[in-house]
Formats: structure tokens, sequence, C-alpha cells
């Protein structure tokens, strides 16, 4: 039998952490050694995943940005969609930053885990990280960048977003002509990252193993209660998106919540076994067909909310980076968390359709680098992003469907109750 990438993945973390555990019951005659060889594969593998972000971001940012302006021409029907995502997705981003601090504050990691789990992260640098998000008034300075090939080489997030947000601004104020030739080479850039990235996941395996190694050779058997107990808080916050739909549909769109739920079983299971908005698509516009949406407003919003829309995203992207400095011991003052909301509403428009492990790094790594939390033990947490991955795309897929209710409930447009 062909065992999947996802399983190859999870296999390596589970035995990582266990022969790490077993080595950290043994003397350091060959367990410092082995960490030093392990932390040098695992970073090896990290530095290539790290190495595609920037590109990334910048590629499919314009991308999004003008994609959406084209759309939002089309019609009154996509500037309303693009109106509610805008939205939700800052909504969502704000949910998640205040929600995450309080789910760790109420179902604390034990304190013997944290310390384990930083002892096991111990070539991590979080004083280095958390020390390149500046004061409020350097801040506000820092938001326009001088030289944005200095912030590019640096590393600095929210001044790459800006620019590329300004850039693709004005290429949508551009001709035609000469519009759609830069489109269409960032659509091509950010095709080749992902080619790129799919052949660094392809040795994720590798990479995970000998960073897991690591952490289980410092931690102990606590990293499994630790990995397990993010897991249950991040998939939370995809829950609670999740119901946040039914809240939608049952107040925006004015279905009843029984008739939603029934016409949401089908995207909801092709969306649990794919973990693909995308391949959930058709379920969805059947869904808009069996809850009496005109299909001139579906095949607008649905396509444009798979394109453009992850609900979830920002909230769980938030909870991701938070938890992540809780790990580490780092506290994020109120202007970080701004900082990351603010980049995780705006790059989400950016996110790819596409099963969590692809984008994990990416679409996190932008957020926590804003905030000044250190992306390393994202490496590790890929390899658990298949569970907190399901609620991901069912939140998404059903407040994709949600949202298509409100956009068409409007006077002249007939919904059936």
């Amino acid at each position: 039998m062909r065992i999947g990438p996802t399983w190859r993945v999870l296999g390596a973390l589970f035995i990582g952490l266990l022969v790490g555990a077993i080595a950290a019951g043994q003397g350091d005659g060959w367990r410092d050694p082995a960490v030093q060889v392990a932390g040098a594969i695992g970073g090896l593998w990290l530095d290539a995943l790290k190495m595609t972000v920037i590109p990334l971001i910048v590629a499919l940012l314009v991308t999004g940005i003008v994609g959406g302006a084209e759309a939002a021409r089309q019609g009154g029907v996509a500037g309303r969609s693009m109106a509610w995502f805008a939205v939700l997705l800052t909504a969502s981003a704000i949910f998640g930053a205040l929600v995450m601090p309080v789910l760790i504050g109420l179902f604390p990691l034990p304190q013997a885990a944290a310390v384990a789990l930083r002892a096991g992260l111990a070539a991590v640098d979080p004083q280095a990280t958390a020390a390149s998000v500046p004061g409020l008034a350097d801040f506000v300075r820092s938001i326009v960048p001088p030289n944005v090939f200095k912030a590019a080489a640096d590393g600095s997030i929210l001044q790459i977003v800006v620019f590329t947000a300004l850039f693709a601004f004005a290429i949508t104020r551009l001709p035609e002509i000469k519009r759609r030739p830069l489109a269409a080479f960032f659509d091509a850039l950010g095709e080749a990252m992902l080619v790129i990235i799919g052949w660094i996941l392809w040795l994720a395996p590798v990479g995970v193993l000998a960073l897991a190694f690591a952490v289980g050779a410092g931690a102990g058997s606590t990293a499994f209660g630790a990995v397990l107990h993010y897991v249950l808080l991040v998939s939370s916050l995809g829950i609670a998106v999740l119901l946040a739909a039914y809240g939608v549909a049952a107040v925006a769109a004015r279905w009843p919540i029984g008739r939603f739920a029934r016409a949401m079983i089908a995207p909801q299971a092709v969306a649990i076994s794919t973990q693909s908005s995308l391949a959930s698509l058709p379920a969805m516009l059947g869904a808009a067909r069996e809850l009496g949406v005109p299909t001139a407003n579906a095949d607008v919003t649905l396509p444009l909310a798979v394109a453009l829309f992850r609900a979830t995203g920002p909230a769980m992207n938030m909870g991701v980076a938070i938890y992540v400095a809780h790990w580490l011991g780092i506290s994020l003052s109120p202007l970080a968390l701004t900082t990351g909301v603010a980049v995780a509403a705006i790059t989400t428009y950016s996110a790819v359709s596409l099963p969590g492990q692809l984008s994990f790094v990416s679409n996190i790594a932008p957020i926590a680098l804003a905030m000044g939390v250190p992306i390393e033990p994202l490496a590790i947490l890929i390899a658990v992003e298949t569970v907190p991955d399901i609620f991901r795309t069912l939140g998404n897929v059903t407040m994709d469907v949600a949202v298509m209710g409100a956009v068409a409930r409007r006077p002249g447009i007939a919904v059936s109750p």
C-alpha cells in the first residue's frame, strides 16, 4: 500500500519525537552530537522553506489584489462580495488576536512542558526576532520603506506588504495592455514559487524528522502533549469561525439554520475529504441551487470566494503565531498584535486554495515575522497541520456559502426562504 505524503510527515514527526525523547534520557556522549547533526539537517530544510516566503508574498499579493480589482469591475455582485470579504477577514484576524490569548490563559500549556519545549528549541533566539518589532514612533515611520530592497533583505514583512499592496493597486490603474503582462508575470512567479515549495515539501519527512528529534531530545516526552495541546487550541478557532458562518447564514442571508445545515452536508463532506475549497466548489454551487440563490449571484460570489476569501485564515494564522510566541516565552505587545492583525487580514487575500501543508509556512511566516515571533517552530507544526486544516476548510467552505446568501439578500434579488 502506498503511503501518502501527509502520513509520511506525521510518521516522521512521531518517530523524531519518540527517538528524541529516548535520547533525552541517555548520556550526552552521543545525544549532543546527534542533536547537532539533526539541527544542521533540519535547519537547512527550514532555510529552504524560508527562502521562498518573500517572493511568494509579493507574487500572490499582487495577483490577489489585481484579480480582485478586476473582479470588482465586473458588477455590483462582485463589489458587494469583495466588501463582505474585507470586513469578515479583518474581523477574523481581530478574533484570533483576542481569543487565542484567552484560550491559552484558560487552558495553559503546563509550565514544565513549556520550559522543556524551550529547551528543545534552544537553537531559536526569541529575543533576536522580537527585537525586530519597533516601538510606536519607529513603527509609524517604518510603515513606508525608504528602500524596498533593503526591507526585503532585512525581512521587514510589514514594509514589504505595504509596498507590494501599493504597487498592486498602481497596476490596477494601468491600461489593460500594460496591466495584463505585469499580472501574468507575478502569477507565473507565484506558480514557480509553489513548485519550489512542492519540491522542498517532498523532503519534509527528512526535515521534520531531524527537527522533531532535536525538540524531543530537549523536551522529552512532554513534546507529545504540547503538540496535542496546540492542535486542540488552534482547531478551536476554526470551529468558532465555522459556527459564525451559521450565524451569518441565519442573520444576513435569513436562511433557517436547519435548511442551511442540510444544504451544506455535501460541500462539507468534500471539504473534509479533500481539504480544498477549490475542490468543494461544485458542491457549493449545488448547495446554492438547493438554497434558492440565483445562478447569476452564485456564479460570481462563489468563485471569487474560493480565489480570495479564507474566513478561517486570519484567525487561525494569528492563533498559530501567538501560540508559538507562548511556546518561546515571548510577550506580545498590543502593537505587535495590531501589526499581526493588519498583515493577517491583508495577506489572506493571497492565500492559496490548496491543502494546508503546501501553504502553511508561506501563510503564517509573514504574520509571525511582522510580530517578532521566530518561525522555526513552524517546521515542526507543519507535520500536524492536517487536523487543523480540516477545520480551516470546513469553516471556509461554510462561510463562502453563507456570504453568498448575504450578498444575494438585497432588494430586487429573490432568495427563496
